[in-house]
């Protein structure tokens, strides 16, 4: 067997909504209840799995690759919502996609301070 992610846990002050609201911006099937854990399963297998954190919730960065057309899914779906968004990690250039090394990407917060990303390419791909 080939080492693979099979899970992570993401801290979240309401892990049903945190989890609701990646599956949703993501397209991906509704979290599953797994106590404590509300389980988003991507289409690789691996699972965000949100746990209520009562403590200060650290800053995490969780990338997501995507193909051109889900990209326009998603990005169509931050817009519904009105979500901030900027082409880089560090949140200097807003309202923009970064179109480095031959790809999309983009960045945007969840509720938690989560820093999410898409991206269409891996790095280092173009």
């Amino acid at each position: 067997m080939s080492v693979q992610l099979n899970h992570t846990i993401v801290p979240a002050r309401d892990p049903a909504a945190s989890a609701a609201f990646l599956a949703d911006i993501l397209g991906c099937a509704a979290p599953v209840r797994h106590d404590p854990f509300y389980a988003v399963k991507l289409d690789n297998g691996v699972t965000m799995d949100f746990m209520r954190a009562e403590e200060p919730i650290p800053w995490h960065h969780y990338a997501f690759m995507v193909s051109e057309s889900e990209f326009d899914s998603i990005f169509a779906r931050m817009h519904e919502r009105g979500l901030q968004y900027w082409a880089d990690p560090g949140h200097h250039r807003p309202d923009e996609i970064n179109r480095n090394d031959g790809c999309r990407r983009v960045y945007w917060e969840d509720s938690n301070g989560h820093n999410l990303e898409i991206i269409t390419r891996p790095y280092g791909g173009g």
